[in-house]
């Protein structure tokens, strides 16, 4: 049973328990993704940079991604996006992004890789011809 945050305090920041469920289920799947959440986990290691007094209300009491999204709700800090789509677009561009960052960052990994390959390459050209002109003068 689940007694912190009440039903109460919940409905405060939505208009309905439907909302509340589905926005619940959709921030517990953020979370669960690896989205940024917006408090601190309890095992989390910057946490022991801050104060006891910074820490209050700043690390979530349960450690289920639904309770966690259900303080998050509570406290107000996540709110149901006023448009989907355009959150679903932002999120499939960000994706994308990331997918094209990757893909560059490749590219210049195997850019470098051929650099080095044909300077160890010359490098290996110059030793064999002065080993050559070396047994010539011989």
């Amino acid at each position: 049973m689940m007694l912190e945050p009440s039903i109460d305090k919940l409905l405060e920041q939505v208009d309905s328990k439907y909302s509340l469920v589905i926005l619940e289920a959709k921030r517990a799947h953020e979370l669960r993704d690896g989205e940024r959440p917006t408090k601190y986990f309890p095992d989390d290691e910057r946490l022991s940079k801050l104060t006891e007094e910074e820490k209050k209300g700043r690390v979530f009491k349960s450690v289920k991604h639904t309770l966690q999204a259900l303080e998050e709700i509570a406290e107000g800090t996540v709110t149901i996006h006023p448009g989907p789509d355009a959150k679903r677009k932002t999120l499939a561009e960000r994706r994308e992004m990331g997918h094209l960052e990757d893909r560059m960052r490749e590219k210049l990994i195997k850019e470098q890789i051929a650099r080095e390959e044909a300077e160890e390459e010359a490098r290996q050209k110059g030793n064999r011809a002065a080993k050559a002109s070396d047994n010539e003068e011989e």
